[in-house]
């Protein structure tokens, strides 16, 4: 009986062994976070960066994910708030994210040291130009020209707009680090270059009902062109005053204010007015906006309702996953310095026309050096010139 006893063990324990040989593990996830303003001073654009990003993905893991690996994507709301940002990252750090999708200056900056030391990729939707030297920063990533690099390009366009006559340059700016990042970098230009420009900026103050004081200024200092470093809805209303005023000047927002969004608070005072894009604009005719295109469609909206900050969104993390798909493919553990690794190194990588292609090096974690300029023409955003530098 015994004898039978353990024959029946050995036969199951066999069996068993069979069973489990037989089975396909399934790969294991990639988890990633991802802070976001979705309430506070920069939510207008802050919700439609972060639903283009988790709409890449579903998009991705509907089609089996990265190399049939799905992504676990973790994220929750900061609401502009620094403290708020680096308790996240602590969450997300032991939950044992991989890479992490970031937003703003202030709380990117903040996180920096611990990002480095913690051997996690970093892809900001903060473009401060202190995030750009590997050498400083060699986990922190983003895809776009620096703050400092649109300043520069609209510096340069607004001095080739007036004929090397001698003109007043507004700069307004959000009251924040994100505000602050380009200022003295486009300063710094206007003295190198010797452009025919006056240079003085402004604070923004958040909450503000009008604009007319800051005008004001401007105008004492003479000024006809403003370039604006801030979100959507402020610069809105800025248009709004200089065309309830009757003012001669002219607006080129960066990259946060130029889109959809100030163009439907704008109104009719929006036309004319500019903006340093590297994302364009979702009127673009390109084989890139096909996808995210199509599948806003499925669920009942539009590119356009939803902005080029959706699309900024969807492609910075298809670079991402790009990175994390070159790791896979090479048999390497899927993690922070192997992630970084592949960024570095990975060919340029295509939009589709969205924008130049991106490409990271070990020398610059600036993912793009140019950009387009748009004009608010017939009710939209309208490309003027082709991918300009400093």
């Amino acid at each position: 009986m015994k004898l039978c006893t353990g024959v029946v063990a050995v036969v199951l324990a066999l069996a068993m062994t069979a069973g489990a040989q037989g089975r396909i593990e399934a790969p294991a996830t990639i988890k990633i976070g991802g802070i976001f303003a979705l309430t506070g001073p920069t939510s207008d654009v802050g919700v439609p960066y972060s639903e283009g990003v988790k709409a890449y993905v579903t998009y991705i893991n509907s089609r089996g994910g990265v190399k049939g690996r799905k992504i676990d994507f973790i994220s929750q709301d900061y609401a502009y708030n620094v403290a708020r940002g680096e308790q996240l990252y602590s969450q997300l750090k032991s939950s044992g994210v991989i890479a992490i999708q970031g937003w703003g200056t202030a709380d990117t900056e903040a996180l920096r040291t611990r990002v480095n030391a913690d051997r996690i990729p970093y892809m900001s939707a903060s473009y401060a130009a202190t995030l750009i030297n590997p050498s400083e920063t060699p986990y922190n990533f983003f895809v776009a020209p620096s703050y400092s690099t649109q300043m520069r390009i609209a510096l340069r366009f607004i001095a080739e707009q007036t004929g090397g006559q001698q003109t007043e340059v507004a700069v307004f700016h959000h009251d924040s680090p994100f505000g602050q990042s380009p200022l003295e970098d486009g300063k710094s230009f206007v003295q190198r270059k010797r452009l025919k420009l006056g240079y003085q900026t402004y604070t923004m103050t958040g909450g503000a009902t009008d604009y007319t004081a800051l005008l004001t200024q401007a105008q004492r200092q003479g000024a006809r062109w403003i370039i604006v470093q801030n979100v959507s809805t402020p610069a809105a209303l800025l248009a709004r005053d200089i065309a309830r005023q009757g003012l001669n000047m002219k607006i080129v927002c960066l990259n946060w204010c130029g889109d959809e969004i100030f163009v439907g608070l704008a109104g009719r005072a929006a036309a004319g007015h500019y903006t340093v894009q590297p994302w364009g604009t979702t009127g673009l005719k390109v084989p890139g906006l096909t996808a995210p295109s199509a599948w806003l469609a499925a669920r009942g909206k539009t590119l356009g309702k939803a902005t080029v900050h959706f699309t900024q969104g969807w492609y910075t993390m298809a670079v991402m996953l790009k990175g994390v798909e070159r790791v896979i493919a090479s048999g390497k553990s899927v993690n922070g310095p192997n992630l970084k690794a592949a960024l570095e190194s990975m060919p340029k990588f295509s939009t589709g026309g969205v924008t130049p292609d991106v490409k990271f090096t070990g020398r610059t974690h600036e993912g793009l050096h140019s950009s387009r300029i748009f004009q608010v023409i017939r009710g939209r955003f309208r490309q003027v010139t082709g991918y300009r530098i400093p």
